[in-house]
């Protein structure tokens, strides 16, 4: 398609206008960062891999009714996506002690968590995007009680989604964050999941070796990104079973 206006650039995405009123191209680029940026590196053909695991999951969410923002895959790297008003806030899932949760409170890498445990990180990269409280969100007016009651559900029923997925291909879900956006629709505003999932947004581990299949390969330099996120691929149907890691990503139209 036309190279359109850009909207926004961000980390692994770059937003184009769309080609309807209410609508935006979301565009995935290779370039992977991990430490709010601290470390760049750019993967050739992540942006066509998370595109098309993107547009699998929120696929899948809409088929059973979690509302997304996701229309269509366009072409390899694009999608049309609805436009939303972005709830600045990152919302975590975590079943599995990993990552900041571990360092924070001392828990064991690893070890699960007595249930799933939902946390809200406001979104400012200069920051650090901090842990905040229920009580921070409603009193900054970031969001209302009742958006975070819906924003709980909605990531709830996109881990049972996700973990039963994973499960079925022989993954552990560890932990995820999705965004959350409004949409407007009769003057009523409505909540959906935005931004993407993919192995960039997510804890992914080997039911039985452990072994890391997320974006952790390369902030702890554990090997080779693209051959992570082409096996998760793999094994979800994504690529044609003849792929393997010696060869490059080649994607199911």
């Amino acid at each position: 398609m036309a190279r359109r206006k850009k909207i926004y650039e961000g980390k692994a995405k770059i937003l184009y206008e769309g080609p309807e009123p209410g609508t935006l191209v979301q565009y995935f680029k290779d370039d992977a960062t991990a430490f709010n940026a601290q470390k760049k590196a750019t993967i050739e053909g992540k942006g066509v891999l998370n595109n098309r695991l993107s547009e699998f999951f929120m696929s899948g969410l809409n088929a059973i009714g979690v509302p997304t923002h996701f229309i269509r895959r366009i072409n390899m790297r694009e999608q049309l996506i609805r436009q939303v008003e972005i709830i600045p806030l990152e919302v975590v899932v975590r079943n599995f002690a990993a990552g900041s949760l571990s360092k924070r409170l001392g828990i064991p890498e690893g070890q699960a968590l007595p249930r799933p445990i939902v946390e809200f990180y406001y979104k400012d990269d200069a920051l650090g995007d901090p842990l905040v409280s229920e009580e921070h969100i409603i009193a900054f007016g970031w969001a209302t009680q009742q958006d975070l009651d819906d924003m709980v559900a909605l990531a709830l029923r996109v881990n049972d989604f996700l973990s039963g997925v994973m499960m079925g291909v022989g993954i552990r879900l560890v932990d995820f964050k999705i965004e959350i956006g409004r949409i407007w629709e009769n003057d009523y505003p409505r909540l959906v999941v935005a931004d993407e999932i993919s192995p960039d947004s997510c804890r992914l581990w080997d039911i039985k070796t452990g072994e890391k299949l997320d974006k952790d390969v390369f902030r702890r330099d554990l090997g080779n990104l693209a051959e992570a996120y082409t096996e998760v691929a793999r094994r979800l149907g994504v690529l044609p079973s003849n792929v393997t890691h010696a060869t490059k990503p080649t994607l199911i139209n």
